[in-house]
């Protein structure tokens, strides 16, 4: 959650365009619209004519492009973008995405979002019999894969490869004529088409990057499908067909921009829903609601206006601190928060809050922000938290991997509140979770991964079967 400022993040964000004059533009535009999915690296390579150019380096996309030659030097009118947080492999130069690949006889680009749960694996595999990899991200695996294919064709290659791979995946590769989208079986990640005006695709891992781009959206890529786009059009096939939606539940309470679409459902509006079923399931006794900004201003807006209690900005973030101050010391990261966060004393002094959060993570800096509202003069403080607990870690995207981390899976929820000094601590129920997303589904299935909260894995783990999950 985003009061706990480095809690929680989703790994990277990925971004295509094929058939537009200005593709490099459009994919810096597409990426800075996905900046919130990752801030550790950036990266865009085109295709100019079938040769392939590239650039990529750490930090945010503006430090990344600062000098806009960089930029403008990728020509091309077809390109792949990436935006990086590392949860496999280390924040480092040589796994900033899209990886380039210049063998003899072609040019190969990707850009993956998800993490791979049989890399380890493989990639001791692929060594014993030569390979070098160039980093030590997993995302690499699918390219040694696809080289060492027995198959003929190109796109029998990939899919291949694709069936040796486990875990959650959103791939985008750049070859020199066609840009080749491909998502794993069940889905785990979000992953977006639409179209220009002058009938170029683009993809996207969400829909807000299509809108900045004035692209109109045209579908939504599904489990096990494998899409090829080129100037011939697009063309829709798959890999598996062993398929079974497990969308990412965490991907409408915490990581997507608000004003996404997924899977046809509106973040904003699905969080608005978590806020109002967590208002009847937990009902308190308060003066005020407050969101902590800004992934849980949507739900506390619910919840206050199901409680029929007025909904104020008791909290204010400061939109100018970027992730450069984040410190790896509870000491230092309560000086963050300080510097990220402030309350509004006129607005809490004297009332009871109560303070909607989408979640509870490590739970690192939860206390703080309770004894800054007790500070600025709040009465009371209740928290109420927009999502079920957070017990068990995640292996297809997110990085955290280990049931330690995590703060519900070895605290009551009355331990919890002691720790946070609140009056009192509730959370959303899974029904209530659900309910609020309401993702349509045949049969009981709700077509959501929520392994976060019951340990209910819809995939096998592989490399990380023996971990403390």
């Amino acid at each position: 959650m985003f009061n706990e400022i480095s809690s929680l993040h989703e790994e990277c964000g990925v971004f295509g365009v094929w058939g537009a004059d200005n593709a490099n533009y459009l994919t810096y535009l597409g990426l800075h619209s996905l900046q919130h999915r990752g801030q550790e690296g950036a990266g865009i390579v085109t295709n100019e004519n079938g040769k392939l150019h590239s650039y990529r380096n750490l930090g945010l996309l503006s430090q990344v492009f600062a000098n806009k030659q960089r930029l403008y030097d990728l020509v091309g009118n077809a390109a792949i973008g990436h935006v990086r947080y590392s949860t496999a492999g280390e924040n480092k130069i040589e796994n900033v995405q899209p990886l380039l690949f210049d063998f003899t006889d072609e040019q190969f680009a990707l850009a993956h979002n998800g993490n791979l749960t049989n890399s380890i694996t493989l990639k001791k595999e692929l060594e014993s019999k030569g390979h070098i990899f160039k980093s030590s991200s997993d995302s690499e695996v699918l390219m040694h894969l696809i080289k060492i294919s027995t198959e003929e064709k190109q796109i029998d290659k990939i899919k291949d490869a694709l069936n040796k791979i486990q875990g959650g995946f959103a791939y985008l590769l750049l070859t020199k004529d066609s840009l080749i989208v491909a998502l794993d079986s069940h889905g785990f990640r979000p992953l977006s088409i639409g179209k220009l005006n002058n009938g170029s695709y683009v993809v996207a891992s969400e829909t807000c990057a299509l809108d900045a781009v004035n692209a109109e959206f045209v579908r939504d890529v599904l489990p096990g499908e494998l899409i090829t786009i080129s100037d011939k059009g697009m063309e829709i096939d798959h890999w598996t067909n062993d398929t079974k939606l497990a969308f990412c539940s965490m991907e409408f309470v915490y990581f997507a921009r608000a004003d996404s679409d997924l899977l046809g459902i509106n973040v904003h509006t699905a969080r608005k829903r978590m806020g109002k079923r967590l208002a009847k399931e937990q009902p308190v006794d308060g003066d005020i609601v407050v969101g902590v900004p800004n992934s849980s201003l949507s739900a506390a807006s619910g919840f206050a206006e199901e409680s029929g209690l007025p909904y104020e900005m008791g909290l204010i973030k400061n939109q100018y601190m970027g992730r450069e101050f984040i410190q790896p010391t509870q000491e230092l990261r309560e000086k963050s928060v300080r510097q990220k966060l402030a309350a509004v004393k006129g607005v809490v002094r004297d009332k009871k809050v109560i303070l909607v959060d989408d979640s509870i993570v490590r739970g690192t800096t939860c206390a703080y922000i309770v004894r800054m509202l007790r500070e600025a003069g709040a009465k009371e403080v209740h928290l109420r938290i927009a999502s079920p607990q957070f017990k068990f870690p995640c292996f297809f995207g997110i990085d955290i991997q280990k049931k330690s981390e995590l703060l519900a899976s070895h605290k009551s929820i009355e331990e919890m509140r002691k720790m946070f000094d609140a009056d009192s601590l509730e959370f959303l129920s899974e029904d209530g979770l659900v309910d609020a997303i309401g993702l349509k589904t045949d049969g009981p299935d709700t077509g959501l991964d929520l392994s976060y909260f019951d340990g209910n894995y819809p995939a096998y783990l592989y490399d990380y079967a023996e971990t403390d999950a």
